[in-house]
């Protein structure tokens, strides 16, 4: 017995553009959106540069989906931690918390993936991590807003600046346990800004 299979047209696809999101973001949270090439990420995939640009556009459309793929898989999960029935001050020192742990996680790849991605020398990919960087500010200052609206502000800029020392702090070498040290200090800064 014979079937007649109908074959698309053209070459088939030699790999999964989920998977090279994957492999890319893992290139680019260890050495920074600057330091890859097109040329290391053809290596790592396995493919050509026309089936790189065919999938991905460019090097800074890989680099958007890999931004959209760790805020899915690797970012801290701000909705579950800042939830409506927890003090403030408490749902945030778990953020940071979180972020302390999660940034240290990988020591190839410390740190956060947008964080470090706002100081990139390329202005498109510095713009583009700074879009999901706004977004978890947003989500931060509307949740301090919802019960502390005149501090939302203020609290916002500490837990965005103490997250970003973090990062960098992880990707300079720190280990969790002295991150979890600043974390925690600045939780205790935080109870005393909002009191319950």
């Amino acid at each position: 017995m014979t079937t007649n299979k109908i074959r698309p047209r053209g070459r088939p696809r030699r790999f999964d553009p989920d998977a090279a999101v994957a492999t890319a973001q893992q290139h680019f949270h260890a050495r920074g959106f600057d330091a890859v090439s097109v040329a290391d990420i053809t290596e790592a995939l396995g493919i050509n540069p026309p089936s790189f640009y065919a999938a991905f556009g460019s090097k800074l459309g890989l680099y958007t989906r890999s931004l959209e793929h760790w805020t899915k898989t690797g970012a801290i999960p701000l909705a579950d931690i800042l939830r409506p029935d927890r003090p403030v001050a408490e749902a945030l020192a778990a953020v940071l918390e979180e972020a302390a742990r999660r940034y240290a996680a990988e020591p190839a790849a410390g740190g956060c993936l947008v964080l470090e991605g706002t100081r990139c020398n390329d202005g498109e990919a510095r713009a583009a991590a700074r879009v999901f960087l706004r977004a978890a500010e947003d989500t931060i200052r509307d949740y301090v807003a919802a019960r502390h609206p005149d501090a939302a502000e203020r609290i916002t800029d500490f837990v965005s600046t103490t997250m970003a020392g973090l990062s960098a702090k992880a990707r300079d070498g720190h280990k969790e346990d002295r991150l979890l040290v600043t974390a925690r200090l600045a939780g205790l800064a935080l109870a005393q800004a909002l009191p319950a």
